[in-house]
């Protein structure tokens, strides 16, 4: 097996980047050659921390031989865009979820990347996460029986952390269900085999200062009869992570006192403002702070996720699963690495180097995207929505 490092390129120093980089900085199977951002401080400190290249476009950075792959963390509005420009200049492409915001768009990555040969893998998304993946490999061993119902539920301050005006915009990728109900919906599909069949769901619009969709519960059908609830409010009232031992979602304690201090923030931010402070806290901003390079003692997680299958339910904590039988429960720790999110470079790395086809593809993130814009359907229109453009899930390793 090849032991040289995958040369990447960044598209966007934002948010996403800056939650990735310690995956990046402490795995040896990934070297960062090349970044393109439309602010300087992030591209000033990329330079100075890497040593790397910093270009005007994407185009340009696309025709870098230094890139092998490239990572596409920009706004979700542009996904399509600098997707396709990476995969027809013959790079790899990590790209963040979701993989864009329409059905069109999705199937325009699709068929670019089946035309240029090119492997696209999705993410991160929650279902990279170890007790997730360690839950699929249980279920798809068939010991425990078929899975017939899941839960899943999540509570956060999402709509009140600083926010572009975009990300208030549903019609621009905005909202919890682009971001966060990707995360869910990857989850579910994981774990019940990936044919969803029908979505039913209502949203929640209730702040007309964030004006987007908070929350939203939603009902979907799966191929065989399963079936699964997932239920999302990023309002800053309830914390979810109360049922995960005080674990955040990042897989760290979480301080007693944190409560209420998202919207404390924003209490008097305009929206430039609010802008500024997202932006000053992100790599090579005003405010940025490196974060730990090392994985904590607990795995990241997104809520609560319950499976019900014949013979147990399977509950997924930050330490891994409680698999409760017919006669007894017991703990079955997920085993885990000292580098954050490493499964993202271990799909990106299986992808690139041992040219194998990823588990998160193009055509599973469409079918994910699918599903997400079947909730907003269905709550617009008050009908069960059909799904068509589902795919089943792979074999996890």
């Amino acid at each position: 097996m090849e032991k040289k490092p995958i040369g990447l390129g960044v598209v966007g120093l934002g948010r996403a980047f800056t939650l990735m980089l310690p995956t990046f900085i402490q795995d040896e199977r990934i070297r960062l050659v090349a970044a393109v951002d439309p602010q300087p401080g992030p591209r000033t400190q990329f330079e100075a921390d890497f040593g790397g290249r910093v270009y005007d476009s994407v185009a340009a950075l696309c025709g870098d031989p230094l890139v092998e792959a490239v990572y596409i963390a920009s706004p979700h509005q542009y996904h399509a865009e600098h997707v396709a420009l990476a995969a027809s200049a013959g790079k790899a492409v990590l790209v963040e979820k979701p993989l864009a915001i329409t059905l069109e768009d999705c199937t325009r990555i699709v068929e670019v990347a089946h035309e240029a040969r090119v492997p696209i893998v999705v993410g991160h998304s929650h279902s990279f996460d170890g007790p997730v993946l360690h839950a699929a490999r249980l279920i798809q061993s068939g010991t425990l029986g078929r899975p017939r119902m899941l839960h899943t539920m999540n509570y956060t301050d999402y709509l009140y952390r600083p926010r572009r005006p975009e990300e208030l915009d549903t019609r621009q990728g905005g909202g919890v269900v682009f971001s966060q109900a990707a995360h869910q919906v990857d989850i579910v599909r994981l774990l019940l085999g990936g044919e969803a069949t029908s979505v039913r769901a209502y949203t929640g619009c209730w702040d007309t200062t964030r004006p987007t969709e908070g929350a939203y519960m939603a009902l979907v059908g799966f191929e065989g009869g399963a079936f699964a609830s997932l239920t999302y409010s990023g309002f800053a009232h309830y914390d979810s992570d109360q049922l995960m031992g005080n674990i955040s979602e990042m897989g760290e304690i979480k301080p007693l006192d944190a409560y209420g201090q998202s919207r404390a923030r924003l209490a008097s931010a305009n929206a430039d403002r609010e802008a500024q402070l997202k932006a000053a806290r992100n790599y090579g901003g005003s405010a940025y702070r490196p974060m730990s390079v090392s994985a904590g003692a607990y795995h990241q997680h997104f809520g609560p996720v319950i499976v019900s299958m014949d013979h147990a339910d399977i509950s997924l904590t930050p330490e891994g699963l409680w698999v409760c039988g017919d006669m007894q429960r017991e703990l079955r720790p997920t085993p885990k690495c000292d580098v954050p999110r490493v499964e993202v470079v271990d799909e990106l790395w299986a992808s690139v180097r041992e040219v194998r086809p990823p588990l998160h593809s193009a055509a599973w993130a469409r079918a994910n995207i699918e599903v997400c814009l079947a909730i907003l359907e269905s709550a617009r229109t008050g009908k069960e929505v059909a799904l068509t453009h589902q795919v089943k899930a792979g074999i996890v390793a």
